[in-house]
């Protein structure tokens, strides 16, 4: 493809060398190729601009720079290189991703899910939905990333826009008609999805996250924001959005004014409600009430927050056109997301569920879902969690105080220390714990804890093992090792089990 072909719609501040055809386009030097055009820019941690040399030594045949620095460095070192400098490095990308894949944005109709929790949960119950209507789908989120079924690996919860133009084009060759994408506040702020037409916005909840990136409660609103109001180029057509929650009014009201239908949904308000709950510990029902009428849904899920997962799922596919008698005869058999509320079962008397849970807001969520389901039998709830390291550490307090108000006895852990002292981490959750008074023991290593917590419940308890959910991984200082909350709770219960 002619570079004239890639570049068509780029905002270009300055542009040197020769025409040439581009056989690539790459943001990381190390999948530079013969005829690849780069695109070096500017991010958050690493500067790319620093690898342009790389880049060429790999046969690039064209630069796109968001460095007026590096562009004459570029126009100066290599003649026989085309160069272009760019405003935004990201939003190029974008750009140029689009044109060399022929646009594949535009033969999808694109969901986005966007909010503190629950993205991934509606994310999958929206794909399972369109799944069963027949219509073929791509999968983007946290877990892995499906295309027309065909499970992929998941490095981001939102890539690139060039890596994410490229599963597009692989689903769009592959018969794929409809795109569901989990969209980060990180995403949204940085320009991966700059462009994007979405046909449908959801908005899930906003708590307190992310505030190491975004500083404030009011620039996080802004980023999610940006899914809804036309930041991106275009608003939604609908925007799905939880009326429950205290923002949700706000982002409701400034998708309207952008121009977008609102189906707004909750549990006790919204044309979107959920009546007559009934919850178990394998699943629940409700009647949903809705603008199309109304009908009994039944699912695996179980908890109030996946109530309301459930309603954004179910509205976001009626606007996709599915009928109310697809969806609710749909709803019983859609899967469950690994990682979150995942039991874990081998044979003991109590219950171990496995939960994604790494917010304050979450962790409270999840201990009052199994504080209902303990009140019958007169059992406890234990659990375990830790924090990030490398990441807002404001928060850890109040995981601290959200894990010991709900729970009768709290193991504190490390979740994915990083580049932290587990210990460290531990010493910043303990103010907020120990203001509940809750007895709870502090022990840095995971797999010990998870013992821990496993022996210390008896008949009728529930053990929560929170913060890490589907991940297979944990990642310390020394480096990124295996690691699953599953696997090492089933082997704590069976060894437990052989014991007698």
């Amino acid at each position: 493809m002619k570079i004239d072909e890639v570049t068509a719609g780029v905002e270009c501040v300055r542009r040197a060398g020769p025409d040439v055809e581009v056989a690539g386009v790459e943001y990381d030097s190390r999948s530079v190729g013969a005829g690849s055009l780069f695109v070096a820019m500017r991010g958050g941690s690493v500067d790319g601009n620093r690898y342009v040399a790389d880049a060429v030594r790999e046969d690039a045949t064209a630069i796109v720079t968001d460095s007026a620095a590096a562009f004459d460095e570029v126009v100066q070192a290599y003649p026989q290189i085309a160069a272009i400098e760019v405003r935004h490095g990201r939003k190029a990308l974008a750009q140029l991703a689009a044109n060399f894949f022929h646009h594949p944005e535009q033969k999808l109709a694109l969901s986005g899910v966007t909010g503190t929790n629950g993205k991934t949960t509606t994310a999958f119950l929206l794909e399972g939905l369109l799944n069963q209507a027949q219509r073929k789908t791509v999968l983007v989120g946290t877990i892995e990333c499906h295309v027309a079924g065909k499970v992929k690996p998941s490095p981001h919860t939102t890539p690139e826009s060039r890596d994410l133009l490229e599963l597009f084009d692989e689903g769009v060759r592959a018969g794929v008609t409809e795109a569901v994408m989990e969209v980060s506040s990180h995403a949204l702020d940085q320009g991966r999805v700059h462009g994007l037409p979405f046909d449908v916005a959801i908005f899930t909840n906003l708590t307190r996250d992310h505030l190491d990136y975004h500083g404030t409660m009011e620039h996080y609103f802004h980023a999610k924001l940006a899914l809804f109001d036309g930041t991106l180029g275009q608003p939604p057509r609908v925007a799905v959005v939880n009326i429950d929650d205290e923002h949700g009014a706000r982002f409701a009201l400034r998708a309207r004014e952008a121009g977008a239908e609102i189906f707004s949904y909750g549990i006790e308000t919204g044309e979107f409600r959920a009546e007559e709950i009934r919850m178990r510990t394998n699943g629940m029902s409700f009647r949903l009430e809705a603008p199309h009428g109304a009908a009994e849904i039944t699912s695996r899920l179980t908890g109030r927050v996946n109530v309301h997962n459930l309603l954004a799922a179910l509205a976001a596919a009626l606007a996709r056109g599915l009928t109310l008698e697809q969806v609710a005869a749909s709803s019983a058999s859609l899967p469950c997301v690994p990682g979150r509320f995942q039991t874990v079962d081998a044979g003991q008397p109590f219950t171990v569920v496995v939960d994604y849970a790494h917010t304050d807001d979450a962790l409270r969520n999840l201990i009052a879902l199994a504080r209902e389901f303990v009140q019958s039998s007169g059992g406890r709830v234990l659990t375990l969690f830790g924090c990030g390291g490398d990441r807002d550490k404001t928060k850890r307090p109040l995981m601290g105080r959200a894990a010991g108000e709900g729970s009768d006895f709290v193991v504190l852990t490390s979740d994915n220390p990083r580049s932290e002292e587990p210990e460290a981490i531990l010493r910043d959750v303990l103010p907020g714990l120990e203001a509940t008074h809750c007895e709870f023991i502090a022990e840095p290593d995971r797999a010990r804890a998870i013992a821990l917590a496993v022996g210390a419940a008896t008949a009728g308890d529930i053990v929560l093992l929170a913060g890490k959910g589907h991940e297979k991984t944990q990642t310390l200082r020394t480096g990124t090792i295996p690691f699953d909350d599953v696997s090492v709770a089933m082997t704590v219960l069976r060894e437990r089990r052989k014991q007698g």
